[in-house]
């Protein structure tokens, strides 16, 4: 179990990290921001593939479709908090 939290958790920092890479631009954030980017990009990711795809563990939980769905959640995550940073310096 804990060899799992961990492989999430560097999961996590990669996500967040690639998805930072893939979206220029200036996003100020600490190594732990960028985890966190990374993690919800998990949670984002995993809950659109359990809606267009259904559950699948078969293959076991950590799978490179799952880490493709962590990047692209970050990326929607980091995309949506820069509108909402724009909106409110508009303001």
């Amino acid at each position: 179990m804990i060899w799992f939290l961990f492989v999430l958790l560097f999961v996590g920092i990669i996500a967040g990290a690639i998805a930072r890479f893939i979206v220029p631009g200036p996003d100020p954030m600490s190594f732990v921001g960028t985890w966190a980017l990374g993690v919800g990009g998990s949670f984002v990711g995993g809950f659109l593939g359990a809606v267009l795809f259904g559950f699948d563990t078969e293959d076991g939980i950590v799978q490179v479709a799952g880490v493709l769905g962590s990047i692209f959640g970050a990326i929607v995550i980091l995309l949506v908090r820069r509108f909402l940073g724009r909106r409110q310096a508009a303001s």
